[in-house]
C-alpha cells in the first residue's frame, strides 16, 4: 500500500525564514523536544520504530476484511472497488495541502488529528450496513490517511538531522518499515485468530477484529502525543494560540508551491514519483485481490478471512524481513539498484499470482511478492528524502503519496471490472507485467547516485 510511506513542522507564519533571525546555534549534539531535553539519533528511531508499530498494528488486525466486510453485508465487488477509489480520490485531494499543512504548522498536529479520525472512520465503517455509509466512512479514512502520510517519517529525518546531519537515515526508515512488516503480521495473525474464534455467535466474525484495532488506534493517538516533539522553530503545535495555526495555515500554500516546485526542476525527484503509478497497481493485485480470489476458491467470505489471517501475517513478516534484506543490499550494491530489483521482482511475483492454480501456489507467491514490496520501500523512501529538505520534506512526502493513491484509485476503477469480468488470474497478470516498467524510472536516481560517488 505499498503498503509503503511514502516532512516536518516549521510553524511559524513566518516559517520559511525563522531560522535567519535565531541568535545562535544550537549545541550539535542535543535536540529540543519543547522541553529542554536531549534526543539522540538512536531515540529518534526508537520512537519512530515504536509509533509505527502503534500506527500499523491495527491495519493488521482488519488487512483484508475491509475488502471482505461490505462483500458479506451484499456489496458487489465493483461497488467495493467504487468505496476503495473514493478513499483514494479523497487522499489525492488532500494530500498537497495536508503536506504544506505539516511543514508550515507542525508534524505532531497532523498526526492527532489522524489518530482521531482513524477510530472515528472504523468505528463508522464496522456499523455501516449499505453504500453510502460505508462511503463515508472511507471518506473519513481517506481524510486520516491523508493527514498522516509522512508526517511522522518527516519527523524522524528532521530530528536526526537535527543532531547529526549525516545520520544514515536509511537505517532508521529500513527499522521503521521491519517493524511496519512485523506490527501488521503479528495484526493479521490476531485478526485471523479472532475470525476463527468468532467468540459473539450474533455478530459477524469479521466484527470483533475493527473492535479491537479502534482500541489500539487510541492507544497510537495517545502516544504520539505523548513522543512527538519538533525541533524548537516547529511553535506551532496542539493547543497553539489560535493565530500562531491560522498564520501557519496560511503560509502552507507557500509550502506546497516550493515543494512543486522543486518537482518540475528535479528530473530525479519526478521519475522516482512516478515509479508509484506502476506500483500501486501491483499493490491493488496483491493487497485487494488476494482475499477475493481466496474467497472465490474456499467458498465464502468467513473462511477466505480466516485463512487470510495467518497468509498476511506470514506475508508481512517476509515484507519485514524484505527491508532487513534491503538494508543489507544496499550497503553492497546502492540503494538504487536495490530498488531497481526489488521492483522488478516484485512484478515478476505479481504474475505469478495470476498463472499458479490452487490456494498453496496462490499463497507462495502472495508471500514473495510482499518479501520484495518490502524491500522496495525503504529503498524508495530513501531516494524521495535524498531530494528533499527540511523546508519541504511534508510536501515531497506528500506529492509521492498523492501520485500513488491517485494511480492506486484509478486503477481500482479499472481493475475490479477487469477481475470481475476475466477473472482474478488476467488481474494479477496485467498489473504485475505493467508494474514491472516502472524499474527503468529508477534510472535518472542511478546516474545521480554514480556521480555522486565518483566525485
Amino acid at each position: 500500500m505499498s503498503d509503503t510511506d511514502p516532512i516536518y513542522g516549521v510553524g511559524r507564519s513566518d516559517s520559511l525564514h525563522y531560522r535567519r533571525r535565531e541568535p545562535r546555534r544550537r549545541a550539535p549534539r542535543r535536540h529540543d523536544r519543547g522541553h529542554g531535553a536531549a534526543l539522540t539519533v538512536r531515540a529518534a528511531e526508537r520512537r519512530l520504530v515504536l509509533l509505527t508499530a502503534t500506527r500499523w498494528l491495527p491495519v493488521g488486525l482488519v488487512f483484508g476484511l475491509t475488502v471482505l466486510l461490505p462483500l458479506e453485508r451484499g456489496l458487489s465487488l465493483v461497488q467495493v472497488g467504487g468505496l476503495l477509489a473514493i478513499q483514494g480520490v479523497v487522499v489525492l485531494v488532500l494530500e498537497l495541502p495536508t503536506g504544506g499543512l505539516a511543514d508550515a504548522l507542525g508534524r505532531r498536529p497532523l498526526l492527532v488529528a489522524s489518530g482521531v479520525l482513524a477510530v472515528g472512520s472504523a468505528l463508522l465503517f464496522v456499523v455501516s450496513t449499505e453504500f453510502w455509509m460505508f462511503a463515508v466512512a472511507m471518506i473519513a479514512q481517506g481524510v486520516f490517511r491523508a493527514l498522516d502520510s509522512g508526517p511522522l517519517e518527516a519527523w524522524y529525518v528532521d530530528a536526526a538531522h537535527a543532531v547529526d546531519p549525516s545520520a544514515p537515515i536509511e537505517r532508521g526508515l529500513s527499522r521503521a518499515a521491519t517493524m511496519l512488516g512485523v506490527a501488521i503480521a503479528l495484526g493479521a495473525l490476531a485478526g485471523g485468530g479472532l475470525v476463527a474464534w468468532h467468540p459473539v455467535p450474533g455478530w459477524s466474525a469479521l466484527v470483533l477484529p475493527f473492535g479491537v484495532a479502534v482500541g489500539l488506534y487510541v492507544v497510537h493517538t495517545v502516544l504520539v502525543a505523548l513522543l512527538v516533539r519538533e525541533p524548537r522553530r516547529a511553535v506551532a503545535r496542539v493547543g497553539a494560540p489560535m493565530g500562531s495555526a491560522w498564520a501557519a495555515a496560511r503560509d502552507s500554500p507557500r509550502v506546497v508551491l516550493a515543494g512543486l516546485v522543486l518537482l518540475r526542476r528535479s528530473p530525479v525527484l519526478r521519475a522516482v514519483v512516478l515509479v508509484e503509478v506502476f506500483w500501486s497497481v501491483a499493490m491493488i493485485a496483491f493487497e485487494t485481490l488476494t482475499p477475493v480470489r481466496l474467497a472465490a476458491l474456499l467458498g465464502g467470505e468467513q473462511a477466505a478471512g480466516a485463512l487470510f489471517g495467518p497468509a498476511s501475517a506470514a506475508a508481512w513478516a517476509l515484507f519485514a524481513a524484505g527491508a532487513v534484506l534491503a538494508g543489507f543490499a544496499s550497503r553492497r550494491v546502492g540503494v538504487v539498484w536495490t530498488a531497481i530489483g526489488s521492483r522488478i521482482l516484485n512484478g515478476l511475483f505479481v504474475i505469478a499470482m495470476g498463472l499458479t492454480a490452487g490456494v498453496v501456489g496462490l499463497v507462495a507467491a502472495y508471500w514473495l511478492a510482499y518479501l520484495t514490496h518490502g524491500a522496495a520501500g525503504p529503498m524508495h523512501s530513501t531516494l524521495l528524502h535524498r531530494q528533499a529538505t527540511s523546508a519541504n520534506r511534508a510536501v515531497v512526502l506528500s506529492i509521492n503519496s498523492m501520485v500513488a493513491g491517485g494511480a492506486y484509485s484509478l486503477g481500482l476503477l479499472l481493475f475490479t471490472p477487469l477481475a470481475e469480468g476475466f477473472g482474478t488470474g488476467v488481474a494479477f497478470a496485467v498489473a504485475g507485467a505493467f508494474s514491472i516498467l516502472g524499474a527503468l524510472l529508477y534510472l535518472p536516481a542511478l546516474r545521480q547516485e554514480r556521480s555522486q560517488r565518483d566525485s
